[in-house]
């Protein structure tokens, strides 16, 4: 029983005799235990190492067995430290092998070749995906086949959001069949009123997203949603991606109409930009202000200019203050 302790039965047999006879001498203690005397002598070593048997303090040359509630408490406390040390190095060695086991996942499933870029499995997909997202500066453009339900991401959270309020188009043909869906029509009804353009249709051959007219992704295998994506940079590639969606987009159908725009609430970039250039900044100020490069903060101008129909900046003064947003 005090195996865990690295005492077994043997060595146990050993200290019990030491205990009861602590002047016998290991010829002795062989004839107790019923063990051949070399034994002994290993099982007295073992002892030493446990610190169960320690030299006497008035004769050093002399040995005695330690006091149970001492030694094996002490014993006890010391094999606990062990486990916790040996439990702390079990955890970072687990996640030594998660680091190495997703490095060789991307290493295997993960590769790159000039324009294309091959992603296995839906994790690697979705992480790079939004990192591209993020590096994104004008256009964004999607077929969205999936039918979305009521498992949809609030707005505030959504990356379609992200990309609105950076100012960025976003063009989105869904399938008339999410209309079904209340959460998800909601979802659509935002998003456009947000400043995207949402259209629907009947049917749609796969996924596909567009960045900046410049890389489109499509699915690894349209039937497996879990399968992965492939990145295209090709020029021809992405053309061919560009004209899909371009004969998609014109004969799908507007699900909302595009006067309801005047009437959404602006993000906050937009409305700090709106405010900025009420007080008479300039590009270049709105830009570091905002933290935003001078590109996004012309976009967001002439998205804001566009939406308002106003041809200069002062008729975007007139047209804010109007509805009250200046």
């Amino acid at each position: 029983m005090l195996e865990p302790l690295g005492v077994d039965e043997a060595t146990f047999a050993v200290y019990h005799a030491l205990l009861s006879h602590p002047d016998s001498t290991p010829e002795q203690i062989a004839a107790l235990v019923n063990r051949s005397v070399p034994d002994v002598h290993e099982l007295l070593e073992k002892l030493r190492k446990l610190e169960l048997l320690v030299p006497t303090w008035t004769n050093p040359e002399a040995e005695h067995a330690v006091h149970p509630r001492v030694g094996l408490t002490s014993l006890a406390e010391r094999r606990r430290t062990e486990l916790t040390r040996l439990l702390g190095e079990l955890k970072e060695a687990e996640a030594s092998a998660d680091v190495v086991a997703e490095q060789y996942n991307e290493l295997l499933t993960a590769r790159s070749s000039g324009d294309v870029e091959v992603l296995k499995g839906r994790a690697n997909a979705s992480r790079r995906i939004e990192e591209l997202a993020l590096k994104a500066r004008d256009t964004f453009w999607c077929l969205v086949p999936s039918h979305l339900d009521d498992t949809v991401h609030p707005t505030e959270k959504s990356p379609d959001f992200s990309l609105l309020e950076r100012g960025l188009k976003l063009r989105t043909v869904y399938l008339q069949s999410m209309s079904a869906s209340r959460q998800a029509l909601e979802y659509a009804a935002t998003i456009h009123r947000l400043g995207g353009e949402v259209r629907a249709t009947p049917t749609l051959p796969m996924r596909l997203l567009i960045f900046d007219q410049e890389l489109a992704i499509m699915p690894m295998d349209p039937a497996s949603p879990t399968a992965g994506a492939v990145i295209h940079r090709t020029p021809a590639v992405v053309s061919v991606a560009m004209a899909l969606f371009d004969a998609y987009w014109s004969r799908a159908t507007e699900m909302f109409d595009p006067d309801e725009r005047d009437d959404a609430p602006l993000t906050p970039h937009e409305a700090e930009v709106l405010r900025l250039l009420a007080g008479g900044a300039k590009d270049e100020q709105v830009a570091r202000l905002l933290g935003i490069s001078l590109r996004t903060a012309r976009r967001i101008t002439a998205n804001l200019s566009e939406r308002l129909d106003a041809a200069s900046r002062f008729e975007l003064g007139v047209a804010a203050a109007k509805r009250g947003w200046v």
